[in-house]
């Protein structure tokens, strides 16, 4: 049960003053539905009104508040709504014209009555050599001059929703934040020179200037490491209690492995014989392995899930491999089916494409133990999917699943081992804000004979000699993606970039052609797929439905549209297609001019490296963890206070304290421990609260 004095902060916004339906429903849009959704909005700007000059005196662009005479009005012709409302005011050095856009006439004439004497606060601008001033955000009687905002907070706002109505609701939201007692120890408290939590609400909220604005100020830390604590210590009970639950040691002979190594067309490299060994090591042990596998593009990810099904395989039991696409599940199937067959192990595909008979006979088999080995998608967790004994659940892509997917088929068998597996190398402090101490193999080795691809960035303006130099590698025998840009955060206007890109380029290439976007039914998705993989089609016009796991050792050339529009870690995934097969590839970052320096510095280490670990690393620094921690990019939890590269020493910290805290008080029954179950509701993580046995 949530504590009751935090119930005023998840109140709906509704119960907020000034917050009628229509803004409820615009602040859900912006924020959320609840007050303390409101409160974690925080500023991102400061509005100083205490310059206050004469009209003469007011510069342009200046935000400025001028006590000035109503003098006259000019109203809006009758049958021209669209020529402004303007308001004639003056002081003794000059006239300022305020002006108003489809404005009420009633309201102007009753805030602005001829004669009277205002204090007006806007952006001043001029006009054919007069002051102006557009919708003034402040148009108050001299009497009620101190309530007129010195300083105002700025935020990110949407649509219909104004700074003056949200800053009211924000100042609401941050009083009622209630006065709850301290979780953080109090000599750390004492160094850092912290204010209390309510007193840092309400600080960040009421900026007194730019400088506030910065997560380096001590209430903003103190809000920060109060999140990262909250989450690394639902990721420590969390992980506290699957150690605690009884696991079933895993040990193969080796058998299999030994006739692996042998069908295998090339030698393990270092990076991958380690990590099968700490699989193994952990699998043998009897407590439950939940280990991240997370390898640079073309690493050999796949092979190290292999083998260490092979490891259940061995022992008698099962092993499941899961993938978040059809494209994926099959491309692993490509990989793993002909080692299995070659070693005499069953193994099924499981999608929603298969029916009838054949799924019935792999249900089957499943059930009865005879097929050792199964991919799928989320079809493996289908509830009629029965396993004879599953010891090990491979989670392939795993920021594309939700907890739940993975609990469900790690459900599917007793004491089952995990291991999740990532394309995208993790920053180390992502790492930790996401996966706490979960243990981690990493693939920082290339297999042999991977050639570095030759990267490229040229101009959209010299798009037509892109199209002929693709035409000239491909009338030689080459194979290119032609990957479009994101056009927007909708999968519509994306596809529909790429129809386009597909007519021109089909137009001048004919049949040669292929197209693949997420909308396509997974039949259609494996036929473009087939037909470029075997050369009926040499150019594969597509989305960024390619960005993971597609593998066409004959590919030697991408070309990537609107390069400036994607993540670093995004861009690397994409060029990973290539540069798998004997000959040199090449990758084309097309851009559009002007580049911003962001953007200009993330092609620049495109450029210079392809070592996906340091171009995680540089990606954070570019973006931030906000952006980088974004839907599309990797599906890493959000934090809405903290800042990743501003604040890592705090989550370092952090880490610390929750391994401290558990060490002390594992079940927080302590009065510090029972604040602490305070922090995690109000950070909802209240699943971490039920692992606990008074919770």
């Amino acid at each position: 049960m949530r504590p009751q004095e935090l119930n005023c902060l998840f109140a709906p916004v509704a119960s907020l003053p000034g917050v009628g339906p229509s803004i409820a429903k615009l602040l859900a849009h912006l924020v959320g539905e609840r007050v303390v959704d409101v409160l974690w909005h925080l500023p991102v700007g400061i509005i100083d009104r205490r310059f206050a000059p004469m009209v003469a005196d007011a510069p342009e662009g200046a935000i400025a508040t001028i006590t000035v005479r109503v003098d006259s009005h000019r109203p809006s012709p009758r049958h021209r709504p669209r020529v402004p409302y303007k308001v004639r005011c003056s002081d003794e050095s000059g006239t300022l014209d305020l002006v108003f856009f489809n404005a009420r006439a009633d309201y102007i004439e009753k805030n602005l009555p001829i004669g009277a004497q205002r204090a007006i606060s806007g952006r001043i601008e001029h006009f054919e050599g007069r002051a102006q001033m557009t919708h003034p955000d402040y148009m108050v009687p001299l009497e009620d001059i101190d309530k007129l905002p010195r300083l105002e907070a700025v935020y990110p706002l949407t649509q219909g929703l104004s700074l003056r109505v949200f800053g009211k609701i924000a100042a609401a939201a941050a009083a009622r934040a209630p006065e709850l007692k301290e979780w953080l120890d109090p000599s750390w408290l004492k160094v850092q020179a912290w204010p209390a939590w309510r007193t840092a609400v309400r600080t960040v909220h009421a900026p007194s200037d730019h400088g506030e604005l910065a997560p380096t100020t001590t209430a903003r830390r103190r809000l920060a490491f109060d999140e990262l604590l909250a989450s690394q210590l639902a990721l420590a009970l969390v992980r506290a209690r699957s150690r605690g639950l009884p696991g079933r040691p895993v040990t193969g002979d080796g058998r299999l492995r030994a006739q692996a190594a042998r069908v295998l067309p090339y030698t393990l490299t270092g990076a991958q014989k380690r990590a099968v060994g700490e699989i193994a090591a952990n699998m043998a042990k009897d407590e439950r392995m939940l280990r991240l596998l997370q390898g640079d593009v073309g690493s050999g990810k796949t092979v190290v899930a292999f083998l260490a099904m092979l490891i259940a395989a061995e022992s008698g039991r099962q092993a499941a491999l899961m993938a978040p696409t059809e494209i994926l599940a099959r491309q692993h199937l490509a990989t793993i089916q002909p080692l299995a067959e070659a070693m005499g192990v069953e193994i099924v595909l499981l999608t929603g494409r298969e029916k009838g008979k054949a799924r019935e006979a792999a249900l089957q088999g499943l059930a009865d133990g005879r097929i050792a080995l199964a991919l799928g998608t989320h079809a493996l967790i289908e509830e009629d999917v029965a396993f004879r004994d599953l010891a090990l659940a491979v989670i392939d892509e795993q920021h594309r699943f939700g907890v739940h997917q993975r609990l469900m088929l790690s459900g599917k068998g007793r004491g089952v081992h995990v291991l999740v597996m990532t394309a995208t190398p993790i920053p180390r402090t992502l790492q930790l804000a996401a996966y706490g101490d979960m243990d981690v193999s990493r693939l920082d080795e290339k297999p042999a004979g991977r050639k570095p691809v030759d990267t490229r960035t040229i101009p959209l303006g010299r798009l037509e000699d892109v199209v002929e130099a693709v035409g000239r590698a491909v009338s030689s025998g080459g194979r290119a993606y032609w990957v479009c840009p994101l056009v927007e955060e909708s999968e519509l206007v994306d596809l529909a970039a790429a129809t386009k890109r597909h007519e021109e380029l089909a137009a001048r290439f004919g049949k040669k052609v292929g197209l693949l976007h997420g909308r396509l039914k997974s039949a259609e998705k494996d036929a473009a797929m087939a037909d470029f993989a075997a050369g009926r089609t040499s150019i594969l016009v597509a989305t960024t439905v390619i960005e993971v796991g597609v593998d066409v050792p004959e590919a030697n050339i991408i070309v990537i549209e609107g390069a400036e529009r994607f993540g670093l870690a995004q861009l690397h995934q994409l060029r990973g297609r290539i540069g798998r097969g004997p000959a040199s590839s090449t990758c084309l970052l097309l851009y559009g001019a002007p580049l911003g320096e962001t953007a200009r510095a993330r092609l620049g280490i495109m450029r210079e490296t392809d070592d996906g670990f340091r171009i995680a690393e540089e990606d954070l620094r570019l973006r931030g963890a906000g952006e980088m921690l974004g839907t599309r990019q990797s599906g890493l939890p959000a934090f809405r206070l903290a800042d990743l590269a501003a604040h890592a020493d705090l989550l370092e910290v952090a880490r610390d304290d929750a391994r401290l805290i558990l060490a002390r008080d594992g079940e927080l029954e302590s009065p510090r421990g029972r604040a602490l179950r305070t922090l995690l509701y109000l950070f909802e993580r209240d699943v971490a609260v039920r692992y606990l046995r008074s919770g």
